[in-house]
């Protein structure tokens, strides 16, 4: 199916009925299973999933921001684990998002609510202190649009996030991981705690795929040591990179302060 930004498929996984993989312009984008929408097939989502875990006590409804919609996986997660949660996704793809909440629709009681639009434009005009996560995943042929990898756009994550939120960025990055490394540094110039969860190989700076980064409004914020645990037990086995290791990892690298406002 056509859609704003390529063409969108629904491809069925024959191993797991009800489970389904979006894929734009045939690249894998998301994995959904309705009858489980906590299996997560992607690691990069499994490391938000632990972002998600960490973020406040078990069963804790939050209120989150996902900047990016996908096939609505991860608000599917925190629906089924955290009942209660009030979720805002805002994509400005109308015809995928259409798409999904025809063919898997999200439960009734699931309290998501999206918001057609441009992810940063919409975040300027969100309310401060509104959100206890937000996760950027804004992606249009493997990259990040310009206006959300500055420090600009961190700024305004941090204003609508609560004084105890957490900022979660997927990042799809290729040896030698230095996109991975610049938005580490640009998270770093505005917020004090930092941490970079990844596959072994891809903080080596060795192999393609994602990165997820975290950032909290104040230090010590981010629980490493058990984000580390997690990472580990993964069946990508990965780690966590934060505090006075983290800048071992970033070797220097400049933030990037971009001005733009929009996509």
């Amino acid at each position: 199916m056509p859609t704003g930004f390529g063409l969108a498929q629904l491809v069925p996984d024959a191993s797991a009925p009800g489970a389904w993989t979006l894929e734009v312009d045939g690249v894998p984008q998301s994995y959904v299973d309705v009858r489980d929408p906590t299996r997560m097939k992607f690691d990069y989502m499994r490391r938000l999933v632990t972002v998600v875990d960490t973020a406040a006590r078990p069963g804790v409804p939050l209120r989150v921001l996902h900047l990016g919609g996908g096939a609505l996986s991860l608000p599917r997660y925190i629906a089924a684990t955290r009942p209660g949660s009030v979720q805002t996704v805002v994509d400005r793809d109308t015809l995928l998002m259409a798409l999904i909440w025809d063919r898997l629709p999200l439960p009734e009681d699931a309290g998501v609510t999206v918001l057609l639009g441009d992810a940063r434009q919409t975040l300027e005009e969100l309310p401060d202190r509104e959100f206890d996560l937000v996760v950027a995943d804004v992606y249009q042929a493997a990259q990040m649009p310009r206006s959300i990898t500055g420090t600009g756009f961190v700024r305004e994550a941090a204003r609508v996030l609560r004084p105890d939120g957490l900022l979660a960025v997927n990042v799809v990055d290729v040896p030698p991981s230095a996109r991975t490394r610049v938005m580490a540094a640009t998270l770093g110039a505005v917020l004090p705690d930092v941490c970079v969860i990844g596959e072994n190989g891809m903080l080596r700076g060795r192999r393609w795929g994602n990165t997820v980064l975290v950032a909290g409004l104040s230090e010590g914020r981010i629980p490493v040591e058990r984000l580390n645990a997690l990472a580990a037990r993964d069946p990508e086995p990965g780690r966590a990179i934060g505090g006075a290791d983290l800048p071992g990892f970033t070797g220097g690298a400049a933030p990037l302060h971009d001005p733009i406002a929009t996509s």
